[in-house]
């Protein structure tokens, strides 16, 4: 999965310009957004892994045109019309047309609290031990798959060493894809700034990233 949301630091887009105090919200179509995205996801037709996927889908020229909540809409646009909650006429048209899918649940105001505070727990335990431990060399895999990966590209093919082993979690490559959750242990890899840029890097930066056992090979 490689698209313009996985950038690692590669040249011609420009510094890194954060905003200071950056608001929650830059408009109140912001907010309705952030409210469409998480009641639609509560109707349990898709999970997470399946929205990051569809967000990455976005063309790179409309994602890279876009603000948050724009990718954000674009997504559930796609999603929506995948799981047959509305058609594309619809959308075009502003309004209900046919009588779309059911949903498993309705996310109601009273609601909204209580389930966001509880949130979306992603660890599983999983009956194997940990292959590596603190301290191992590790490679990481080189594959650029066509569908959902949480392995950054700028970190494929890249050697370094296991910091911490953070327990076992949903495997969002299989989830995303309606193969089952498959957990698995999930480790913090640190690589040296040259591992990752290469000659000329600054010789004191590193980077680390968590990645799940199936993307890692002992060194």
């Amino acid at each position: 999965m490689n698209g313009p949301h996985d950038l690692g630091g590669q040249m011609g887009f420009g510094p890194v310009a954060p905003e200071k105090n950056e608001p929650y919200f830059h408009a109140e179509w912001e907010k309705r957004a952030l409210g469409l995205t998480l009641s639609s996801g509560a109707f349990g037709a898709w999970n997470i892994d399946e929205s990051r996927h569809a967000r990455e889908n976005i063309p790179p020229a409309n994602y890279l045109g876009a603000s948050y909540y724009e990718i954000w809409m674009r997504a559930l646009e796609v999603l929506l019309q995948r799981h047959g909650f509305v058609t594309a006429d619809e959308i075009d048209a502003g309004h209900k047309q046919t009588d779309g899918a059911t949903p498993k649940r309705v996310l109601k105001a009273d609601m909204v609290a209580g389930v966001i505070a509880k949130g979306g727990p992603c660890d599983r335990p999983v009956a194997t031990p940990p292959r590596f431990s603190e301290g191992d060399r590790v490679r990481t895999r080189n594959f650029s798959p066509t569908t959902h990966t949480r392995l950054p590209r700028y970190a494929r093919a890249k050697s370094g060493v296991v910091e911490a082993v953070q327990g076992s979690f949903v495997f969002p490559d299989d989830n995303a894809h309606g193969k089952g959750e498959n957990p698995q242990w999930v480790y913090t890899v640190v690589f040296d700034g040259g591992e990752i840029w290469g000659e000329g890097c600054d010789p004191t930066l590193s980077v680390s990233i968590d990645a799940w056992e199936n993307c890692l090979e002992p060194v």
